[in-house]
């Protein structure tokens, strides 16, 4: 086959002589590799800079107040709760039954970003969305929507997708994933009830104690029993009185 005419005549000797080498005839220049490796850095940089203010923004969520107490009688922080949920996850995942068991490491993700809208939405204590008129949590999702977008917008688009995801994913509850995870968040907040002075309870904690998470619990029988446990837990402690 013959080469095609506009290709200078050197070319077509040197290909004759040696086959061709594409890497020899049209590798860039010191000058041209140096211009994208300082591009690449740019790049890079920019993305760790990225990473690193999100991680400051994220870091709010340790100084986020719940409507829970601690044993020592401080406030519990949001990004205290996530955490317990997402050892809560760890202890109990050999215990579930098979068929539902999830992705554990998808499950933690999930749980690190179920609350992370609450940062610039704020923390709603759970008695007081039962109070709320129909309508208020779809306005609710999108404003956390909102506050997540917002708060993942310096990561790179890839990282916003799946946070936004997992997110979007827990909120509808219908994966092992989510239903896990969901129950963990109200299951948590029971025991740290259970763990604060019972003077810390105002009349709306007395009346969702016992029934928040039920639905969900049903999810597994391990659950079931274990969240029975900590009612147990918590009329012992109201028959004492504190």
């Amino acid at each position: 086959m013959e080469d095609p005419p506009e290709w200078p005549k050197a070319f077509r000797r040197a290909r004759l002589r040696r086959g061709f080498d594409f890497h020899r005839w049209f590798q860039p220049s010191l000058k041209l590799r140096l211009a994208y490796a300082r591009v690449g850095l740019f790049l890079y940089m920019r993305k760790q800079k990225g990473i690193l203010k999100f991680l400051h923004e994220a870091e709010k969520l340790k100084t986020l107040l719940r409507h829970s107490w601690l044993s020592n009688g401080r406030r519990e922080s949001v990004a205290e709760h996530s955490w317990r949920m997402a050892l809560m996850a760890v202890v109990f995942y050999p215990y579930l039954q098979k068929k539902n068991r999830p992705n554990l490491e998808k499950t933690l993700m999930m749980i690190l970003a179920h609350d992370l809208p609450e940062i610039y939405a704020t923390d709603v204590p759970a008695w007081k969305k039962f109070r709320q008129k129909s309508g208020w949590r779809k306005k609710r999702h999108k404003s956390e929507l909102a506050a997540l977008k917002k708060l993942i917008k310096t990561l790179g688009k890839n990282q916003q997708r799946q946070i936004i995801a997992l997110w979007e994913e827990f909120e509808l509850g219908r994966t092992k994933e989510a239903k896990l995870a969901q129950v963990l968040d109200k299951m948590e907040a029971n025991f740290q009830h259970n763990e604060a002075l019972l003077k810390t309870w105002n009349k709306g904690d007395h009346r969702i104690h016992f029934t928040r998470g039920v639905k969900e619990a049903e999810y597994d029988e391990f659950l079931k029993a274990f969240r029975e446990l900590g009612n147990k837990e918590a009329r012992r402690k109201i028959k004492i009185g504190k």
